[in-house]
């Protein structure tokens, strides 16, 4: 059903485009006769175009899988190819691949080709911003936890 309904959706959008000579999709002219796929992801990316920009929430939701915090620990020792990675881990080369796209794209990890190989290796600002994100979170948390301390202190007299 759900599909049914996206894909009615998607139509619609790409019928309503088609009716103008031109029409400006985030700032792009789309002429006639573009196809329905191309104008799909026209529309999708002017009617969604926060979904890709929310670097942050990107960077922990990397984080929130075992075998890329894994690639993560691993990375921190030195810069490492896709095939010393999945020599260590229990999945296949081309997962470990996946993870590191992901990684990538949420820019913890940078690659370097050298030859046939890629090398990947930790993006150290992308680490400082973890690391100061984690320092104000316990700062945060700690202080409060020492307001309520306080606070018990005082009613107890």
């Amino acid at each position: 059903m759900h599909l049914d309904v996206v894909s009615t959706v998607r139509l619609r959008d790409a019928q309503m485009i088609r009716r103008r000579s031109a029409h400006s999709v985030a700032g792009a002219s789309v002429p006639v006769g573009t196809s329905k796929q191309e104008l799909t992801a026209l529309s999708v990316s002017y009617n969604l175009p926060l979904v890709a920009t929310d670097r942050e929430r990107d960077v922990w939701a990397a984080l929130g899988d075992r075998t890329r915090r894994a690639i993560v620990l691993m990375l921190a020792a030195g810069p490492m190819s896709v095939g010393d990675l999945a020599a260590q881990l229990p999945v296949t080369r081309p997962a470990v691949s996946q993870h590191l796209k992901v990684l990538k794209d949420a820019g913890l990890v940078s690659e370097e080709a050298i030859g046939t190989r890629r090398i990947y290796r930790l993006d150290a600002a992308a680490m400082a911003m973890l690391r100061e994100q984690l320092d104000d979170f316990w700062a945060q948390t700690l202080g409060g936890f020492r307001k309520v301390v306080e606070r018990t202190k005082r009613g107890r007299k």
